[in-house]
């Protein structure tokens, strides 16, 4: 049986993941996003016949965009975030095609993805977080040694979970207080870490790794699972989920929680936002800016009860 032929719509779409992956060093999580999201584009456009890239109209991409919005027989809808996510892949995929002549005109220059509603990040208290860090490392056994170094260290650096997991070993420097974190599309940043933090790591490295390593495979990863490879983002959020469970915090905390509440104390002590854009790698202030409306909010707060002319 002759196998089928992807279509020419099809071999674009991998032409424009290629070069996501090769030109513009996307990480493998990214990639799998928009994979998913120009699949489900392509799945779309065949429903309607549409085997050529050129024959997309605007329309096109609007309606897939209400198709995601309200769902389909196979397809729950999607919120607006997972909407515009999957609208970014579709308009950048356009724009890559007429870059490189596969197409004339760009149908998805003046499609915009829906607006999302302002919310703000979810951050814990200072001592909600040292609730949980001390937990995390209370048996003091090589497994809770490292579990305590994670956590300190997501908290101290404000680390994405698949950045510290993906540390090894040389990345982080005892000596100048620092670390070196990798993060989207393969760009570094150092970073400074606190004291608790290193000593933290310090201990997991004398007397917690070498014995997880034990008669494992080796290499250069810095956290390890009990096999002596590299620990997962599954594996580190299990981590966080036992030493919240074990602190008594009520709140809802995920690794993503540890790096808001990060920023938002770095604000809350007097931190330039510009400063702390530097440190979550974040490549535009604006994104940074988000947390400012955490700390304007707990001033309003503290305004309003301390305030004589505030209060009712």
């Amino acid at each position: 049986m002759t196998e089928q032929r992807p279509s020419p719509f099809t071999r674009a779409v991998r032409l424009y993941l290629d070069h996501l992956r090769v030109e513009r060093g996307l990480a493998a999580n990214s990639l799998l996003a928009y994979k998913r999201d120009l699949d489900r584009y392509l799945d779309f456009c065949r429903v309607r016949q549409i085997h050529e890239v050129s024959s997309v109209a605007e329309t096109d991409i609007t309606d897939f965009l209400v198709s995601l919005r309200t769902g389909d027989p196979e397809h729950q809808p999607l919120s607006a975030s997972s909407a515009g996510r999957a609208v970014v892949a579709v308009r950048g995929f356009h724009r890559f095609a007429a870059l490189e002549g596969i197409t004339v005109t760009d149908p998805g220059r003046d499609v915009r993805p829906p607006t999302l509603p302002t919310r703000l990040p979810k951050a814990i208290t200072v001592e909600e977080v040292e609730a949980i860090l001390l937990a995390s490392g209370a048996e003091g056994t090589p497994r809770a040694l490292r579990d305590r170094a994670l956590l300190e260290l997501l908290y101290a650096t404000g680390a994405r979970i698949s950045e510290a997991v993906g540390l090894d070993v040389d990345d982080i420097d005892l000596g100048t207080a620092s670390v070196i974190l990798r993060g989207k599309g393969s760009k570094e940043r150092i970073v400074p870490v606190g004291r608790m933090a290193l000593d933290a790591v310090s201990a997991y490295l004398v007397r917690g790794r070498p014995a997880i390593l034990g008669s494992g495979i080796g290499g250069p990863a810095l956290f390890l699972n009990h096999r002596g490879g590299r620990l997962t983002r599954q594996s580190a959020w299990t981590v966080l989920s036992a030493a919240v469970m074990r602190s008594g915090v009520a709140a809802e905390v995920s690794p993503h929680t540890l790096r808001h509440s990060f920023a938002t104390h770095l604000l809350d002590g007097g931190a330039d936002v510009r400063v702390v854009q530097e440190l979550l790698g974040h490549a535009s202030v604006t994104t940074t800016q988000i947390y400012t409306l955490v700390t304007i909010d707990r001033l309003r707060e503290v305004y309003a009860l301390s305030h004589p002319r505030a209060r009712s």
